[in-house]
């Protein structure tokens, strides 16, 4: 009889317990225990773990539940790709190696073997007292604004054919104390050239070499090996300094005309000779065209 009373009892408060609501802690997974199979439910968490620039950024990563035998497995949602930051600068290594400074690119004494990749607006190139032992026309063949070039202080031998033939807006080159046993091809409108502190012999400088440069106005050439002063120097000339050298001679055609004696060469301000194994004074037909004489020996 106790133990039918009991058994009722139980029915009549079986209904009245309710299950508890989820909490809010687990209110992001939701599973589906209703059908055989389920469904697969998504959830998202957030994280910061990465940085841009200094700043924290914040993602969101998608993960899917996945039923299998033993139980669920969570899988990351390979379809939702995150965003790619953007490149601001594609030659941004240059720049961090070098000083980028509007259109001008300074790579002094950073000790490069090879010209950097250069942005392409660069107009001046600042690479001296480095370790470039070759110029190549590859190093230049996107760049066609540049106006000047500076590799003094380098360790440069070999300039390869063509280096420079796509400079059409070159004007200032310095080639200063390099190795340097000839000149290259050189670009149309330079107006300044300096290759002082070379090995450079005459055979290393062809005929033509400055022959069509003709808005070239300073030319350096000073302490170098040369046995005879360049042919056909052009008219636009102003500076020239040939100084320690081995010259020994120099004709009358060298800066006059021979066959011209009313011809003047006005242009010219300053010829340097000292330091070479000739004398001056035993060829003055050669300057009677100039303005000035030459600086060096005449006795």
């Amino acid at each position: 009889m106790k133990t039918l009373k009991s058994t009722l009892l139980l029915f009549l408060f079986v209904p009245l317990i309710k299950p508890a609501p989820p909490s809010q802690q687990d209110s992001r997974i939701i599973y589906d225990y209703g059908t055989d199979n389920f469904e697969e439910s998504l959830f998202s968490r957030d994280y910061e773990d990465k940085s841009l620039d200094g700043k924290s950024i914040k993602e969101k990563e998608t993960m899917i539940i996945i039923p299998d035998e033993k139980g669920f497995q969570l899988q990351k949602d390979e379809s939702i790709k995150p965003l790619s930051p953007k490149k601001e600068n594609d030659e941004m290594p240059t720049c961090l190696l070098c000083v980028c400074l509007s259109g001008s690119v300074y790579c002094e004494e950073v000790d490069i073997d090879a010209v950097p990749p250069l942005p392409k607006e660069s107009a001046y190139l600042y690479a001296r007292f480095n370790k470039i032992k070759k110029l190549t026309a590859k190093d230049f063949a996107d760049i066609p604004n540049l106006r000047r070039l500076d590799f003094t202080g380098n360790l440069i031998e070999d300039i390869e054919d063509g280096t420079f033939s796509k400079l059409s807006l070159l004007e200032e080159l310095t080639l200063a104390e390099n190795q340097l046993l000839k000149l290259p091809v050189l670009p149309p409108k330079l107006t300044l050239f300096n290759a002082k502190y070379n090995k450079i012999k005459s055979r290393g400088i062809k005929a033509n070499t400055f022959k069509k440069l003709n808005n070239l106005s300073f030319l350096y050439l000073d302490h170098n090996a040369l046995e005879s002063v360049p042919l056909n120097l052009p008219e636009s000339l102003r500076v020239i300094h040939l100084q320690f050298n081995n010259i020994t001679s120099i004709t009358d055609d060298t800066f006059c005309k021979a066959n011209d004696t009313s011809y003047i060469r006005d242009r010219i301000e300053e010829i340097r000779l000292e330091g070479n194994p000739i004398i001056l004074g035993k060829h003055p037909n050669s300057f009677i065209c100039l303005k000035r004489l030459p600086v060096g020996s005449y006795i």
